[in-house]
């Protein structure tokens, strides 16, 4: 299996597509000593959310590393930023190192097989979730839960904001669900905080947020700095984490309270 999952009892599916970290043997024979150590993952993520089920929330996790396959890119491989980014089947580690050996980069036949094999299951999944969760309850929600360095320099200019709301610039979700998760995020003691920097949504939450047909998602990328080391062995510190749970079910606890008003009658 290539995620792993939990159904709830309430309209909102939780996605954490980067927090994987295996990668079959036979791939990662051909990385670089620099990628074995996976330092792009969000870590740790699965574990500020572990208590999302007990809110009856759907939880939905992959289990193979970004590596592997991004997730969170479209299956065209085109480009969700402008810049310096990542693909379907990254070559490069997020500071522009390489991933392969020479000659070890995955071709186009090799890239089909990872997107049938790893992608579409974990798309196929979140479809039949939030379908799933829409004829229950008349709407479904969704986000999207990662987390990188604080400090990429190749990906963007300066210190990242600790909590990076993304909303795809209001097209993802209804604008007072993204305004009572801003306000969250805004209001959260200790952090600092933006809406539609430089993370606005990836792959996931563009083409699933359709708020016309009853679907709102929200991608919520966090500063590492908030909850762990960002150098290897990338420890999670719990003396952080203990401040940003509360925020994160908070989180959540507002995407739920603006369904039970707003999304459909039936939260």
């Amino acid at each position: 299996m290539t995620f792993t999952f939990v159904p709830g009892e309430r309209p909102l599916l939780v996605s954490m597509p980067h927090v994987g970290l295996y990668v079959p043997p036979g791939i990662r024979r051909g990385f670089t000593e620099a990628a074995h150590a996976l330092p792009d993952t969000d870590r740790h993520v699965d574990r500020l959310y572990d208590r999302a089920h007990d809110l009856g929330v759907s939880v939905l996790a992959a289990t193979h590393s970004r590596y592997v396959i991004d997730l969170n890119r479209p299956p065209d491989d085109a480009p969700l930023y402008a810049g310096a980014t990542t693909g379907l089947c990254p070559t490069t580690l997020f500071d522009g190192a390489p991933i392969y050996r020479p000659g070890c980069e995955p071709d186009a036949d090799e890239q089909r097989r990872r997107r049938a094999r790893y992608w579409r299951p974990y798309h196929e999944q979140i479809a039949e979730e939030l379908a799933r969760l829409k004829t229950r309850h008349g709407y479904a929600l969704l986000l999207d839960a990662h987390s990188i360095r604080s400090v990429v320099p190749r990906l963007f200019d300066g210190r990242l904001p600790d909590l990076n709301l993304g909303t795809n610039d209001g097209a993802s979700a209804d604008a007072e669900l993204a305004r009572r998760v801003e306000a969250v995020c805004a209001g959260a003691e200790g952090f600092s905080s933006v809406r539609d920097g430089r993370f606005r949504g990836g792959y996931i939450t563009r083409h699933y947020g359709d708020p016309a047909a009853g679907v709102h998602a929200l991608q919520l990328e966090l500063a590492q700095r908030t909850y762990m080391e960002e150098d290897a062995p990338f420890a999670y510190r719990a003396d952080r984490a203990a401040k940003l749970r509360p925020v994160l079910r908070a989180v959540v606890e507002a995407m739920l309270g603006w369904g039970a008003e707003h999304g459909g009658g039936k939260g």
